[in-house]
Order: structure tokens, then sequence, then C-alpha cells
């Protein structure tokens, strides 16, 4: 039996040429065996290298052809480049060549693409084998109960990801914790290779791909707003740590909830700063409630609602701008295409209603929390996981809480919600958005707050006094 090699480029016209002839002896012969490698170009020099380093050949050129000594065992036998190789099926075994240069070149550029495609191929298998480790915090809360369906769905991570949840919460509620993970494997997803259970802090966050970050408990009284939010930093610096030390490299944190978002947010960026780049808040709750009022206003649905954008503290002082919120499908005398859509504000004629009414009620959604249920923050979560793996949808404006570096005037250095759209596995930040300037007042209103709560929790302000105004705006 006589087994060669054949190894090269993935572009090399010579490649090609000896791949052909192989192929034809391999056919032709029945004691010939052809093992076929090609490397990308951009890494095939340095692969070369290696090989030629480990077996002590010398050969600088694409293709490299060995026979594999099968039946003596050790190293195989350079044969050597595509010229060698041709001599060899000469003088062996009378065959020869006959491809033209032209064609040489062509089966050379599809060698490349099939090379790509199947490399692209084994990227999405490595789902398969090494499943994405998702870890989400507080996993006893209600919004994980919801959270886990959507998740095991395929819909965030894609239809080739396979995902390990790992439940973090405290000891008390491991009983709780045990029987969500019978119900999580109950479902019998072909995208869930495990779901586990963690109570020790310590093992918190190992080789997490992902990290979600729900309301965390309070486990002792609290006496004052200002303990309550010491409290954060505490817990952050734990996480933090954790995060440093256990996690993947590549991990992405997203924090959701409905009690002080945008500072646990700024906090964990603080205390991992390695992965502060990667740690956002979710605002789509808040936007959801926005689209959710409008749309009952103008008798449509609130999917038909597009580009409400959310400002500042999610979870407290915000500013709900409609200026580019815009309504499809609407039923009126004016019907255009599905793309066709028209100003929200143009339709509503309240405008008592949206300056009083509108305002006031997400006002007091954002500062208690009510109707924030777990399937609201739940499918919040999810959906902002998946834009930030595949895409936002084309042209949307979604609204998002990250780190300002001075955009819009807001002030430098704390976690903002602003208008973004997600693309190529990452965010960007829409500063070319034109008539949305925002008003010194309303700046004022919004960061007035989160400065003061970022001062609280790392113990430089004492006192927390919430900005008052009587523009509800």
């Amino acid at each position: 039996m006589a087994k060669f090699v054949l190894a090269g480029r993935a572009d090399c016209p010579y490649y090609a040429k000896a791949e052909l002839l192989a192929d034809y002896l391999q056919k032709n012969l029945p004691d010939f065996r052809i093992h076929k490698i090609t490397q990308h170009p951009d890494v095939w020099e340095e692969w070369l290298k290696e090989l030629c380093k480990k077996n002590k050949w010398s050969h600088k050129n694409s293709p490299i052809i060995w026979r594999e000594l099968l039946d003596r065992g050790g190293k195989g036998l350079l044969l050597g480049g595509y010229n060698e190789f041709l001599e060899h099926a000469q003088l062996y075994y009378g065959v020869t060549s006959s491809m033209t240069t032209e064609l040489m070149k062509t089966v050379a550029q599809e060698n490349l693409g099939a090379h790509i495609e199947k490399e692209l191929e084994k990227e999405a298998l490595k789902g398969l084998i090494n499943p994405l480790q998702v870890w989400i915090t507080s996993a006893s809360s209600p919004a994980c109960y919801n959270l886990i369906p959507i998740l095991t769905s395929g819909e965030v991570f894609g239809p080739h990801m396979e995902i390990s949840i790992n439940l973090f919460d405290n000891k008390q509620a491991e009983e709780k914790l045990t029987s969500l993970v019978k119900e999580a494997q109950d479902l019998a997803s072909p995208f869930l290779q495990s779901v586990s259970v963690c109570t020790q802090a310590e093992d918190a966050f190992r080789q997490a791909h992902v990290i979600i970050f729900l309301d965390d408990h309070v486990d002792k009284e609290v006496y004052s707003l200002e303990d309550c939010i010491r409290s954060k930093a505490t817990l952050c610096h734990l996480y933090g740590s954790l995060i440093e030390k256990n996690a993947h490299d590549s991990v992405r944190i997203i924090v959701g909830g409905k009690t002080f978002v945008n500072l646990k947010t700024s906090l964990l960026m603080r205390y991992a700063p390695n992965f502060a780049h990667n740690i956002i808040a979710v605002a789509l709750g808040v936007e959801g409630k926005a689209k959710a009022a409008l749309a009952r206003k103008l008798k449509t649905t609130p999917s038909c609602i597009k580009d409400v954008i959310i400002w500042g503290n999610i979870s407290g002082n915000n500013y709900v701008d409609l200026r580019k919120a815009k309504v499809y499908r609407y039923e009126s005398a004016v019907w255009g295409p599905p793309h066709y859509s028209r100003p929200v504000l143009s339709l509503i004629f309240d405008s008592e209603w949206v300056n009083r009414e509108f305002v006031e009620s997400l006002k007091k959604f954002t500062a208690t929390g009510r109707r924030f249920g777990g399937i609201l923050a739940a499918h919040s979560i999810a959906t902002t996981l998946k834009y930030w793996y595949h895409g936002s949808p084309p042209g949307e404006i979604v609204s998002l809480g990250v780190l300002s570096e001075g955009q819009f005037g807001i002030p430098e250095g704390i976690v903002f919600s602003m208008p973004v759209k997600f693309e190529n596995g990452t965010w960007v930040v829409l500063t070319d958005l034109e008539d949305i300037e925002i008003s010194e007042q309303i700046m004022t209103r919004m960061t007035s707050d989160l400065i003061q709560e970022k001062l609280v929790a790392l113990g430089e302000l004492i006192n927390f006094q919430p900005y008052q105004s009587e523009n509800l705006i």
C-alpha cells in the first residue's frame, strides 16, 4: 500500500495540478492512496515551517508531498514538490498530467473557496462540540424562569450553537434551582447541552462566554437608600473580581432588571476593567413599555412602533424621546407598502397626553418597577443578546446602556442609555442622528442621580439627594 500526503496553499495552481494527478492515480491504482491537506494562504508559510521543523525536512514551496511509511512506522519520507511528484508518477506508474495553466488557475480558486467554506463549517460545528457557557445570576428569580426557554430555543445564539446554562444563586435557593434544572431538561431542547447549579461564589463564572446579571436579592434589612446603593458596590466588587479571575477572555456581560441597572453596570466596569468594553445595560424593557403605551393610544400593535429612544437612567430618571419614532402598517386614509411609515408625533394630536399622562406613567414604571415582571425582563435581555450576536434590524434604532465617552453632551464616565445599532458582534452609538439635541434641563435631570449614585456607592458622597423637577418631560 502506497499512501501519499499532498499538502498545499489553498489557492496554489500547482497544488491543483498535483491534486488532479493524485485523484487519477487513486481511482485507477488499487494500492495507491492519497490524503489531501489545504491551508489558507495567510497561514501556509507558518504551517509549512512547523511541519518541516518537526520532520527535519527542507522545503519552501507549495505543494509539499510525502509518503507515509505505513509498514515501518516513524516519520514520513519527503518526496518534494509538484515536479518531484510528477517524475515519481511517470517513473513508477507511467502517468503524467496534461492540465493547462488556465485550468490550473481556475481549479486553484475553486480550492480556495472550498477551503474557506470548510473552515466556516468547522467554526459553526465548534458550538456543538464546545458549548457556549451561559451564566445567570440570581437564578431563582422569575426572570430566569422565563429566560431559559428563550435561550434554549436557538433564536438567541443561532441554530448551530449549543449552550450550557449555569444557574448561580445563594445556598438558600439551591432547592429551587434544582427544580429549575429538571424543568429545563424537560424541554428536551437540541440546543441545550447541560444545566448546572452553582452556589459557591469562588466557582462562579468559570469559562463564562455570557453572563446575565438579574436583580440581586436583598439578604438583610436595608435601612436607607444610601445603604442600598453601597450594597451594590460590595456585590459588584465581588462579581468583578470573579469575572477577572474565572471568565473566558471573550465574555459578554449583560445587566438587566429593574433596580440600579446603570449603577451596577458602571460598577462592574470598574471592578472588571479588562472586560469593561463588553459590559452593557438592557434598556429594551422601558422601550417596550413606551411602545405598548403608544400602540394603545394609536390603536395599533406595539411591534409596529419603531425608533423610540430611551435616554439616561434605565431604572430611574430617563427621557423617552419620540422625535424619531415611527409607526408602520397604520390604518388610516393614507396607506403605503410594508416599509412605509409615519412619524408617531404627527398622529397623536393630544399633546397633553404625550407631555403628561404618557411621561408620568413611564416615570412611575421606572421608579417602582411595577409590571416589570419576569416575561418582560427575560424578553428584553434575550432580544438584546440576539442583536449582540446577530445584529439589530437594519435601519432600526435600539436603546442601550453603555459607558459615555461624551457623545451628545453626556458627561464622560457614566453608564447612560442612548441610541445604538448592533452589527458585526458589537454596537455602534448613532452619533450621526439629526435633530436629537437634548436640552440642558433634561440632561441635568438625567445625569444628576447617576452621578450621585456612583459617588455614594464608592463612599465619596454620604447623602443621596434625588433630583427634583416640576417638568415631567
